[in-house]
C-alpha cells in the first residue's frame, strides 16, 4: 500500500523545501504538517493542496512506491538526501504525456462536436 505522507516527505525533500516552509503555504504550523506526513492516507483535497504547495502532480504522490526511493546513509547515518532508483522525472514527464494525451483527446471531441453545430 502507498503511504502518501511518506511519499510526500520524500518529494518534498527532492525540492529540497522545509516542512516550515510548506506548512505556510498551507497556513498550518510545522507541527500540523509535520503530523500530515506520518498519515498514510490523506484525503484528495488536501492531497491537492500539498501537491501544489510541493510542485509535484498528485498522480506522482498516489503512484510512487514505496520500494522505488531509498535513503542515503552517510556515515551510518540517515541524511536528507533521496536516492532515486526509479528516476521521478521520468515518471513525472509520463504523467504529464498521459495528461497531455488525455487533454489532446477532449480537445478533438470538442471540435467535432463544433463541427455539427
Amino acid at each position: 500500500m502507498v503511504h502518501l505522507g511518506n511519499n510526500i516527505a520524500k518529494l518534498r525533500g527532492f525540492r529540497r523545501l522545509p516542512q516550515k516552509e510548506v506548512a505556510g503555504k498551507l497556513h498550518l504550523s510545522q507541527q500540523e504538517y509535520s503530523k500530515l506526513e506520518a498519515k498514510a492516507v490523506i484525503d484528495d483535497d488536501l492531497l491537492e493542496r500539498i501537491a501544489d504547495a510541493i510542485n509535484f502532480p498528485v498522480e506522482l504522490i498516489k503512484e510512487l512506491e514505496n520500494s522505488s526511493i531509498q535513503t542515503v546513509h552517510n556515515s551510518g547515518s540517515i541524511t536528507n538526501s533521496v536516492f532515486y532508483q526509479n528516476n521521478p522525472v521520468e515518471k513525472i514527464i509520463e504523467l504529464y504525456e498521459k495528461m497531455l494525451k488525455e487533454k489532446d483527446e477532449l480537445i478533438e471531441l470538442y471540435k467535432s462536436q463544433l463541427k455539427t453545430l
